[in-house]
């Protein structure tokens, strides 16, 4: 099915299902502790060793020698892959990273062995009898450091532009009357999920299976074919549960990789999952970024001049931080100007985290808003109304498909209470508490991407979906269950969902905020096709059958929806693809988040208090899954904002707080209440489901509007993540 003028009206516009704030279908089995995660599959793969993954001891340099014998003469040790028995591998498409390295390094703990022993404990012990002899090179891991020297990339991120220019940004901005101009830092982040990279390999001839944690299997596939050398054709990933991934797991990466080369020496199936302090600096993350963001403004608060410049660093080959992103689309001005520059480090590979690119743009755009509003005298909320567009800034004559900034703002303004907000820092209080309250807009792109399903009818009326889309957490299984019960007619416990196979038809696999509207876009297009078999094999006129409570109706002629497939069962597959709407069109989504957090005033401690996001997404297909999404995105907001940050060691050349008792993330004690709006809103230009993604949406803005609310508070502007009280010591005003 194509996709290719906005949708009119039709099955899913019911809304007998959709739209439900329906609980998860895969719910028992994750709270029973059934759910098969990547490392669990036991009873489906006999005789398993175990792989023991060893990263390099340095940052840059060379492998001089591996002493192995002492290794290979420990208790159960089946075999030990390196460079030079594994045969030629070579980087994936998407990770640049070598993904097995040898005698070349290029950073820190990166795989340079595995340990393959009968037991867990033999393989880990054995592995540290490894005596590994390095020559250290110098190596480049400060991004400061590297800044004025950092070229432009030919590129921007998946092909995007690194530079762009409206008008005559540097004209306009020297002759405005209202200037800001502010450099920003935002740090090295971790995607830190739940489960670890984890992974079972088995090989039957020349076919490889993995039970693997990857997001996108037709990348994974793809990628891991390239990398080992065979065809993707002779590949099986199996993801049926990911316990978070934030676009940490979006492919190939070291788990897969020497699972599959440590089977291959073995000759059996081998287990691996990458110890936490491993994960660190052995796969991806957020990289960080400098930013410069120059705003020329009329008295009136009219934008004349937008610029945005970013620096960040990444191993050769390696893609830019897109921070530039979000200020292309978000405000009007007629004179623009962005800027992307990549310096070469020798740190871990940075790549995609939740939001690439928007989220920490955002982080920076966002307060120099606030800078502004400032300098302009004028409230935060007004200054983002008035500089609202309903147009592409730079493509003036590409119109938003849909988009609703405004009212965002508006309706959170109003239900968070802000005109109780104090233009001047430090005037609410709580006893010791200096209280202030923050905002920022949000805006994340809604990509849409093809996406194929297969779906069955048995006898007894029960649909079967089939598609390699996963669930890292989101909900998938759930709103693939209810848009096949929508357009079937049935309800949700006559729909069987099955995710996680690379053996089923392709989606775009979840990722880039495309997941939920591209694969339930896709089977949508597979019932439409079911239904006409249904009507063919009932003899029915399908363009006037209605599917509603499990039967077919046609005039005056009722059957169950079980007797399509009575003598046979009915098996459909078909793929939504698209046309030119995206081109058209800007597709995004947009929201607003507000904050209010209170600081003390003597020790610079934050905590907040309270959170609202309001965001308009499209169609919200379930709003209880929606919801989920929007308070995990903010709570990774808040983490972002006061104690997310990778250090780097620039001399020894590695994240020193390589594992979550270093690493800070949120818990529960750091999350107050959290409130989430979500404006209905239906954009036909999508697909036929008017549906877009949310899941990243809810994190773009939040930690610059935790970042508003600390200076409403306390006066100190911090602009350098994330704000920890030692940035605020010594500055409040503890008499005011």
């Amino acid at each position: 099915m194509k996709f290719e003028t906005p949708a009119g009206i039709n099955p899913i516009d019911q809304l007998k299902v959709i739209g439900k704030p329906t609980d998860r279908i895969e719910g028992p089995l994750k709270t029973t502790g059934t759910a098969k995660y990547a490392y669990e599959y036991n009873e489906a793969v006999s005789n398993h060793a175990y792989g023991y993954v060893v990263g390099a001891g340095i940052a840059k340099g060379r492998i001089k020698s591996i002493d192995q014998a002492k290794a290979k003469a420990a208790p159960g040790v089946l075999a030990i892959v390196t460079a030079a028995n594994a045969g030629p591998t070579q980087p994936g498409k998407f990770y640049a990273d070598r993904l097995l390295a040898g005698p070349e390094i290029d950073h820190y703990h990166q795989a340079i062995a595995v340990v393959v022993a009968e037991t867990f404990e033999q393989a880990r012990a054995a592995a540290s009898l490894l005596k590994i002899s390095y020559t250290k090179t110098k190596g480049a891991f400060d991004l400061a450091a590297a800044k004025d020297s950092a070229p432009v990339p030919k590129q921007g991120p998946f092909g995007g532009a690194p530079q762009t220019s409206v008008g005559d940004f540097a004209g306009a901005f020297a002759s405005a009357p209202v200037t800001l101009d502010q450099t920003y830092t935002t740090p090295d982040q971790s995607h830190a999920m739940m489960e670890p990279h984890a992974t079972i390999a088995r090989w039957d001839g020349d076919n490889l299976t993995c039970w693997c944690s990857v997001q996108q299997l037709n990348w994974g596939a793809r990628d891991l074919g390239a990398i080992l050398g065979i065809p993707k054709e002779n590949i099986r990933l199996i993801s049926a549960f990911i316990g978070g991934g934030f676009g940490g797991k979006g492919t190939a990466l070291s788990d897969i990789v020497m699972a599959s080369l440590a089977a291959k020496a073995a000759g059996r199936p081998v287990k691996v999952a990458l110890p936490r302090p491993l994960i660190f600096n052995n796969t991806t993350h957020r990289p960080a970024t400098i930013q410069r963001i120059r705003i020329g403004a009329t008295p009136d608060g009219t934008i004349t001049a937008i610029g945005h410049e970013s620096w960040s660093g990444n191993i050769p080959g390696g893609r830019t931080e897109s921070a530039t992103a979000s200020t292309k689309l978000l405000y009007a001005g007629a004179n623009r100007f962005t800027e992307l520059r990549l310096a070469v480090l020798d740190l871990a590979e940075g790549n995609a985290m939740r939001a690439p690119g928007e989220a920490t743009g955002m982080m920076t755009l966002e307060i120099a808003m606030d800078e502004l509003a400032e300098k302009l005298n004028m409230d935060p909320v007004t200054l983002r109304i008035k500089n609202d567009t309903q147009v592409d800034p730079e493509k003036p004559g590409r119109k938003f498909s849909t988009r609703k900034l405004v009212e965002c703002l508006q309706t959170g303004a109003e239900r968070f209470g802000w005109n109780r907000r104090q233009a001047k820092p430090s005037t609410l209080r709580d006893g010791q508490w200096l209280i202030g309250m923050g905002v920022a807009s949000a805006i994340r792109g809604a990509p849409i991407m093809k996406s194929a399903a297969r779906v069955r009818l048995n006898r007894d009326g029960v649909v079967t979906v089939e598609t390699d889309m996963t669930d890292i957490g989101t909900g998938s299984y759930t709103i693939i269950g209810q848009t096949a019960a929508e357009m079937m007619g049935v309800t949700l416990d006559k729909v069987v969902v099955k995710l996680g196979d690379s053996t089923f038809p392709e989606s775009p696999g979840s990722g880039g905020q495309w997941g939920a509207a591209s694969a339930t876009s896709g089977v949508y297009a597979a019932c439409t096709k079911l239904r006409e078999a249904v009507a063919k094999s009932l003899s029915l006129p399908s363009e006037d059958a209605e599917f509603t409570n499990g039967q077919v109706r046609s005039g005056n002629r009722i059957y169950p929806l079980g007797e399509a497939a009575k003598s046979a069962e009915l098996v459909v597959e078909d793929a939504m693809t698209y046309g030119t709407l995206s081109q058209e069109y800007a597709q995004d989504t947009f929201g607003a988040h507000f904050v209010e957090v209170g600081v003390n005033k003597f020790t610079g401690e934050i905590r907040v208090r309270r959170m609202l996001a309001v965001c308009h997404a499209g169609r919200i297909l379930n709003p209880k899954a929606a919801r989920s999404q929007v308070i995990g995105a903010m709570t990774m907001g808040v983490g972002a904002a006061l104690m997310e940050e990778l250090v780097v060691d620039k001399q020894v050349g590695f994240f020193v707080n390589h594992d979550l008792a270093g690493y800070e993330v949120p818990v529960h004690a750091d999350i107050p209440h959290q409130e989430v709006i979500l404006l209905e809103d239906l954009d036909p230009t999508m697909s036929p489901m008017k549906a877009k993604g949310v899941g990243e949406l809810g994190l773009v803005g939040v930690a610059a509007a935790v970042a508003n609310a600390v200076y409403n508070a306390t006066g100190v502007r911090v602009r350098d993540y994330p704000i920890t009280l030692d940035k605020l010591i010594g500055k409040i005003n503890v008499n005011a």
